[in-house]
């Protein structure tokens, strides 16, 4: 018996916390990508399947080990960074700077500017869209004669889970 493939739907709640299926996000992302006249590749979707898959942050590396466990051949870690540039291109995952990472981003349907809750303990990063603080980090670098191109807000911290696994 063959699965039953997965219809892409974008995400119409505004209140969302981003709990969507990961094969649900495939799915979406493969259409957006055809849409878009761009090729979504079997090692880009390996790749976006595998950063989904991890449920945390996941550097480059650790994605070049997971590609060599699933395939049983190496691939080259500037094949690997070339099409992580390619999926934040297409705004299916963004770069958490301060742990070198990637996570998939929950809605790359609306392609807006998202804040991260990074956890120092166990490096899950939690995307969130709060649109009024997107607006008023525009209006503050605009104020300042500055020309925004992305913004992407990181808050350091703990998650609940980690407080919860220390707190005796």
């Amino acid at each position: 018996m063959t699965p039953r493939s997965v219809q892409p739907q974008p995400c119409t709640d505004t209140d969302c916390k981003g709990q969507h299926k990961p094969r649900e996000r495939i799915a979406l992302a493969a259409a957006l990508c055809s849409s878009r006249g761009a090729q979504l590749t079997k090692l880009r979707r390996q790749i976006l399947e595998l950063v989904w898959e991890s449920g945390r942050s996941t550097g480059a590396y650790e994605l070049i080990e997971a590609l060599k466990r699933r395939d049983s051949r190496p691939v080259a870690p500037p094949t690997v960074y070339r099409a992580l540039e390619f999926l934040m291109s297409q705004g299916l995952v963004s770069k958490i700077e301060s742990l070198n990472a990637y996570v998939p981003c929950a809605h790359p349907e609306r392609r807006q500017d998202c804040l991260f809750f990074v956890c120092d303990i166990c490096k899950a990063a939690v995307e969130m869209e709060d649109r009024k603080i997107a607006r008023q980090l525009s209006k503050d670098a605009a104020a300042l004669g500055f020309r925004t191109e992305h913004q992407i807000v990181e808050i350091k911290g703990t998650c609940a889970g980690c407080i919860t696994d220390v707190t005796p």
